[in-house]
């Protein structure tokens, strides 16, 4: 018979190997987490993940300060998720200690990129506390005293994306400063106004006294400046903010006189006002000090948009969610699609934009504003710019494109097969690091609140660029594209939107994501090919064999030629 001592020890044994197995296992399931440099764990734990799909799945759950990582244990359903902390919105406590009722106890997450994640934890001991302070605390730090993510990581990246802008450079590749319009450093410490960049293009004949004045009769100081100019017709798109009528309807001569310069820079005949918001919103803001330009401003037409504001996309915004997550009702869909009226407000921006760049590209020039001059205007004047000018259409164009008319201008943070030489992925991973707070591009209001202390997106990009070309962009200078604004035409983006749908992923993701693997590699080969008939052609023997023949449009192409003329089946 065993003594006491003998079995205690037996259980002690077995207690210390079932708790290594445990904690094996829970290094395993959480091994292949690739932090990245600065991210450090905060708490490891088993939970439950009420997954909308698979049901009650087991598994484990990390918690850092970047992300909330979760792996199932259960290899037979297999669910993985990776969260930025900065991507979620709310984490609510799921029922109470007394709560009835299977897996009714633990966390309910919302995020900003469509998901509801729940999670369930034993009822007894308290089990949630820990980690509903935990990611309560590293979810939102700033309320807590704590750096953003993007202050503290390491990451290391061989090109400086804040530098894919400047300014200066930028103007020059439009042709300016000209005679009609120059750079001004009016703003170079921000005191004209906080939420503009410290370079600025104007009217030519105005003085710095004339900006002045004029800031202080625009909303928060965001005077009309250029954004883009076209070289044939030297047309241009000019950015500001609401004029400050008020119910009295103050007049300012020096605003009118300025707007003037603005249409006398190309004789316009008429200078065509853009207001994005609906006529009513715009009366309604007068209430407040706000207003719009009436006829006071001669030689001007002004034609409202009817883009409705932030609180009606939002609300819209909230609609469509609830339409594609978890679950998309495929029976009433494109009635439940219609009620969120989404697509109808992408329609009133596209067909917004397609305004303004038929207008300049007519050689008429134009000012975009709404309220502030952020939100509906740069969504307005990025999309003409787009449209008008290919260079917004390559990679790194873009880039400058999202910098200068969202990021220096400051924002309250269809597909062309051809036309763009950036991809899809380009896209989702500019929204999806919107609000990782992984990088300082997205984190702040306007240029003068970033770059000091962080990484930008842009060096991420630039790193991977191959991962963001499209492999069948064709250049094109001078093309301005229109776009058809038609609801017959227009169509959600599955991709983003319900893409954490299995079933759509399955359906919609993997086949195109292997297609275009395909293209790529078929691309190197014909390129391979391509190559390997140059070097045949420089030959001695080629060259001897050529010079007996005469030459002939095709051997006198240039190798760039006859690359045009490669055509990649679909």
């Amino acid at each position: 018979m065993a003594s006491p001592v003998s079995i205690c020890n037996s259980n002690a044994l077995d207690t210390q190997i079932s708790s290594t197995s445990r904690e094996s296992l829970k290094m395993e399931l959480l091994a292949d987490v690739c932090l990245l440099p600065g991210e450090d764990r905060i708490i490891d734990k088993d939970i439950i993940y009420i997954c909308p799909f698979n049901g009650a799945v087991k598994g484990k759950v990390l918690i850092t300060n970047y992300r909330l990582h979760f792996k199932s244990s259960d290899p037979d359903v297999p669910v993985t998720l990776d969260v930025p902390l900065g991507a979620i919105s709310r984490v609510e406590k799921m029922g109470g200690a007394s709560s009835r009722g299977e897996n009714s106890y633990g966390l309910d997450i919302t995020c900003k990129d469509v998901r509801n994640l729940r999670f369930a934890l034993k009822q007894e001991g308290h089990s949630r506390r820990d980690i509903f302070e935990l990611l309560f605390r590293h979810a939102f730090p700033l309320s807590h005293g704590q750096p953003l993510f993007a202050y503290v990581t390491q990451e290391k990246y061989e090109e400086n994306g804040w530098n894919v802008y400047k300014p200066i450079e930028e103007f020059r590749r439009q042709g300016l400063p000209n005679n009609k319009w120059r750079i001004t450093f009016i703003n170079k410490n921000y005191e004209l106004c906080d939420t503009y960049p410290t370079v600025l293009a104007v009217p030519y004949k105005s003085k710095e006294e004339d900006l002045r004045r004029v800031a202080a009769f625009r909303s928060r100081g965001r005077i009309p400046v250029l954004s883009w100019i076209h070289r044939e017709n030297q047309a241009v798109i000019v950015r500001c903010s609401q004029p400050l009528v008020g119910m009295s309807g103050k007049r300012n001569k020096d605003d009118e006189r300025y707007l003037d310069l603005i249409r006398e820079a190309n004789e316009t005949i008429k200078l065509t006002i853009y207001d994005a918001r609906p006529n009513v919103n715009a009366v309604a803001n007068k209430a407040t000090g706000g207003g719009y330009e009436g006829d006071e401003y001669q030689n001007a037409e002004l034609i409202f948009l009817d883009i409705q504001n932030i609180h009606v996309m939002r609300e819209s915004l909230k609609k469509l969610k609830d339409i594609v997550y978890p679950n998309v009702e495929e029976s009433h869909w494109l009635s439940s699609l219609e009620s969120t009226h989404w697509l109808e407000h992408i329609k009133l921006v596209l067909s917004g934009a397609i305004q303004v760049a038929d207008k300049v590209s007519s050689g008429n020039s134009v000012v975009v504003h709404c309220s502030d001059g952020w939100d509906r205007t740069a969504q307005l004047t990025s999309l003409a710019m787009l449209m008008l000018d290919s260079h917004y259409r390559t990679l790194r164009g873009f880039q400058v494109l999202i910098e200068k008319e969202w990021i220096s201008f400051g924002h309250k943070f269809a597909s062309f097969p051809t036309a763009f030489e950036f991809n899809e992925r380009l896209l989702l991973t500019m929204l999806d690091q919107l609000y990782s707070c992984r990088f300082g591009t997205f984190l702040y209001n306007c240029e003068s609140e970033v770059r000091s202390k962080t990484v930008s997106l842009w060096s991420l990009v630039n790193s991977k660029m191959d991962m963001y070309l499209n492999p069948f962009y064709t250049p094109e200078s001078g093309r301005v594209l229109y776009p058809v604004a038609s609801m017959r035409h227009l169509e959600l983006w599955v991709n983003y939107y319900i893409r954490w749908n299995p079933r759509i992923r399955q359906q919609q993701q993997s086949p195109v994501e292997q297609r275009y693997k395909e293209l790529l590699a078929l691309r190197d080969e014909y390129l391979k090919k391509l190559e390997e008939l140059q070097l045949s052609d420089s030959s001695p023997s080629s060259r001897l064999a050529n010079s007996s023949t005469p030459n002939t449009s095709s051997t006198s192409s240039t190798p760039s030629q006859q690359y045009t003329h490669l055509h990649t089946p679909f």
